[in-house]
């Protein structure tokens, strides 16, 4: 942030005042003769920088008809949102049926969100005390959608995500 100094003179003259004597409130106006300087000060803000961006792939838990798995794409700026929440945004299956049913709403108290992170591992957040309560025994690789926060407001890249790591057979 820059500041900005103006000295410029300020025309001031002396006291006058004036009243009248109708039904409507008295008026009174004050001016001044003298020449002042005057100290401003001007606050001149910088161009924001653009938030860093992630892009984001989430490979289905099953494959289609020709054998491939489906694969969804959203994107989030760097350290806002949470991978549960960017899912539900997107309309992504998250859940299994149990999950569905019985899932905490995102609170990490359940273990239910679990998705498995194929690329970009560095791009995520470190795994919090609820992820290694419920994940002790999983993979390295799977994650809490629900603790895990995509970026940290500094990092760009590219993170895949494959959902219901669990089903994949």
């Amino acid at each position: 942030m820059a500041f900005a100094v103006n000295l410029s003179p300020v025309s001031l003259r002396s006291p006058e005042f004036t009243a009248s004597r109708n039904k409507s409130p008295k008026s009174i106006s004050l001016s001044f003769t003298k020449k002042r300087p005057v100290l401003s000060f001007a606050a001149t803000q910088e161009p924001p920088t653009a938030t860093p961006e992630i892009e984001l792939e989430f490979i289905g838990p099953k494959p289609e008809g020709d054998g491939k798995y489906p694969v969804d794409r959203a994107a989030a700026l760097s350290g806002e949102k949470l991978l549960r929440t960017i899912m539900s945004d997107n309309k992504l299956e998250l859940y299994g049926t149990y999950g569905k049913v019985m899932n905490c709403g995102g609170g990490g108290s359940c273990g239910t969100c679990i998705v498995e992170v194929v690329e970009g591992q560095e791009l995520l957040n470190e795994r919090t005390n609820a992820e290694l309560k419920y994940l002790k025994k999983k993979p390295e690789s799977w994650r809490l959608a629900c603790q895990t926060i995509v970026g940290n407001k500094e990092n760009s890249g590219k993170v895949v995500i494959q959902r219901l790591p669990q089903w994949k057979k």
